[in-house]
C-alpha cells in the first residue's frame, strides 16, 4: 500500500513538498560537513537564506517561545501529527529554537568521524542519562527476565542514584559495578546474555577515571549491545567517542557547553546505526535512536528543554573549542602547582604525566582541529579535577572555606573556578561505602578552573593552604 492510498491528494501535497525542504537540507549538511569545527559552532545549520525569508534578516537565530504549532489546514496538521513532514507541533516534543541546538551538536559530535548522528535535546543532564538508557531495560520475553547492565561506579552522583536507586532498588534491575574502568577485563567478567548496555563516563567526576573508548566498543559489539558514554568533562572539542565506535554520548550541557552559567540543558547524541539486540518494530530504534526517544518515548515523558536555556547553550557553544583551549592551559598549570604543594598528598588531573591514566587519556583526549606543528592534535585534558588535602577531613574543609576568588559551589564546567567537596555535596547520597568503591573520600575537594589568569587562581589556593 503505496502513501497515495493512506492519505488524500492534501496530505499528499504537504508530503511532497517537505520531501524537497529535506532534500535541500541534506544538502546543506553535507556542505557543513566540509567545514571546520569552529565554522559548524559557530554557524550551525542557520543559513543566511532562512534569515532573509523566514526570520526578517536575524542574523543570530531566533527564539521561539510559542508552546505550539499552528497548521494552514487539516491536511497539514494530519501530515505533520503522522510525523509524515518536518514539524515541531507543541514545544514538549520540539521547538524551532531547540532543533538548532539539537542539529549543531550532532554535526559535532559526529565531526570527523566518519559516521551520521541525531541529537535530541532535553532539560537535563540527568534527563539525558534517563532517557538514554530506559528503552533498553525492557522486557524482552514473557517470565523473570534478569535484566542488567554494566556501569563504572566512577559517577556523577545523580547518575549513581538513578542508577542504584530508581533502576536497581526499586525496579529490580541489576547493576554491575566495575571499580577500575581501564581495566577491560573487569568489564568482560561482568557481562551475560542479559546484559542491554555497557555505561561509561570519562574524565568522571570528580576523580579523573578514565576508560579504554575503543577496546569497549568492541567488547560491547561483540555481545550486540551498545556503548553509552557521558562525555560532559570532555566535549566534543576534546574527545568525540563515536570517532570509536561509541553508540550514544550524553552531555550535560549545563557544564561546559555552556559555560557562562545561565542554562540547564541535557544532550543524548546518537550514531546511525547503533547497535543493539533489542527487538522494536520501530525501525528508528536501531537505525537513529536520538529520534527514536524524540518522536515516541521522550513525546510521552515530557522531559523537554526550556527554549531559552537552548539558546542559551548554543550561544555558548560557538566558542567551545578556543574555550576548551584556554581553560585546559590554565587546569594544567594549577594542578603542576597544587601536585608540588606539601599539604596536598595527590593530584586528580589526567594531564599530569604522574597520573596513573595520563597515558591511556593521552590517546583520546585532543584539541580538536589543533596542531603540534608536525601535523599532531594537541592534547587538552579539560577544566575538571580534584585535590587531596593531608590530615582528617576537617583541613580540607577550612581550606575550602578560606577561598576567596573560587567560588564554592556545586557547579562545574564554568567560565569561573568553581569548588565542592563532594562527599558532603554532589555525592553525599551515595554513602561512605560506595563514595569508598568510587575513589571519593571526604579530604578530597574538586576544582574546575575557569578562564580567569591561572596565576590569580594559584595564588587563591596557595593563601587557602596557608590557613593550615
Amino acid at each position: 500500500m503505496t502513501d497515495n492510498d493512506l492519505y488524500g491528494p492534501g496530505v499528499m501535497k504537504y508530503i511532497k513538498k517537505a520531501e524537497k525542504f529535506l532534500v535541500q537540507k541534506e544538502k546543506h549538511i553535507a556542505r557543513m560537513k566540509k567545514l571546520k569545527f569552529d565554522t559548524i559552532a559557530v554557524h550551525g545549520l542557520y543559513t543566511v537564506e532562512e534569515a532573509l525569508a523566514q526570520n526578517q534578516g536575524a542574523v543570530i537565530e531566533p527564539l521561539y517561545l510559542s508552546t505550539s504549532q499552528a497548521y494552514r489546514d487539516s491536511d497539514e496538521m494530519e501530515a505533520a501529527l503522522a510525523y509524515l513532514i518536518p514539524t515541531w507541533c507543541y514545544t514538549r516534543i520540539a521547538n524551532p529554537t531547540t532543533y538548532y541546538l539539537e542539529w549543531v551538536l550532532a554535526l559535532l559530535e559526529g565531526y570527523q568521524t566518519g559516521h551520521d548522528t541525531s541529537c535530541l535535546v532535553t532539560a537535563s543532564g540527568m534527563s539525558a542519562i534517563m532517557s538514554a538508557i530506559d528503552p533498553f531495560l525492557v522486557k524482552q520475553k514473557e517470565g523473570a527476565e534478569k535484566i542488567n547492565f554494566v556501569s563504572s561506579v566512577q559517577l556523577y552522583g545523580g547518575a549513581f542514584q538513578l542508577f542504584s536507586v530508581r533502576k536497581m532498588q526499586e525496579r529490580g534491575i541489576q547493576v554491575r559495578w566495575v571499580e577500575h574502568q581501564e581495566d577491560i577485563e573487569e568489564w568482560k567478567a561482568k557481562i551475560d546474555e542479559n546484559t542491554r548496555f555497557l555505561y561509561s563516563e570519562a574524565p568522571s567526576n570528580p576523580q579523573q577515571s578514565f576508560c579504554d573508548v575503543k577496546a569497549l566498543v568492541e567488547l560491547a559489539h561483540s555481545w550486540e549491545i551498545p556503548f553509552i558514554i557521558d562525555s560532559t568533562c570532555a566535549t566534543p572539542a576534546l574527545m568525540r567517542p563515536i570517532a570509536y565506535g561509541a553508540d550514544i554520548v550524553i552531555h550535560s550541557l549545563t557544564k561546559s557547553i555552556t559555560s557562562g552559567g545561565l542554562a540547564i540543558g541535557g544532550a543524548l547524541i546518537s550514531r546511525k546505526p547503533i547497535a543493539t539486540k533489542i527487538r522494536n518494530e520501530n525501525p528508528l530504534f536501531k537505525q537513529s535512536f536520538a529520534e527514536y526517544v524524540k518522536f515516541l518515548p521522550y513525546r510521552d515523558t515530557g522531559p523537554a528543554a526550556s527554549p531559552p536555556n537552548a539558546l542559551f547553550a548554543l550561544n555558548d557553544l560557538r566558542t567551545l573549542r578556543s574555550k576548551m583551549d584556554v581553560v585546559s592551559a590554565n587546569s594544567e598549570k594549577v594542578a603542576e602547582f597544587l601536585n608540588q604543594h606539601p599539604k596536598i598528598y595527590q593530584v586528580d588531573y589526567l594531564g599530569l604525566d604522574s597520573f596513573p591514566l595520563h597515558t591511556l587519556a593521552k590517546k583520546y583526549m585532543k584539541l580538536v582541529d589543533s596542531d603540534d606543528g608536525k601535523g599532531n592534535e594537541i592534547n587538552r585534558y579539560g577544566h575538571l579535577l580534584s585535590f587531596r588535602v593531608n590530615g582528617p577531613p576537617q583541613n580540607a574543609r577550612k581550606v575550602f572555606d578560606n577561598l576567596n576568588l573560587i567560588f564554592r559551589a556545586t557547579d562545574l564546567g564554568r567560565i569561573k573556578s568553581v569548588a565542592t567537596i563532594p562527599a558532603i555535596s554532589t555525592h553525599q547520597q551515595q554513602g561512605e561505602e560506595a563514595r569508598e568503591k568510587a575513589d571519593i573520600p571526604p579530604q578530597l575537594i574538586r576544582l574546575c578552573v575557569g578562564a580567569e589568569n591561572p596565576d590569580d587562581i594559584i595564588a587563591d589556593l596557595d593563601q587557602a593552604l596557608g590557613s593550615l
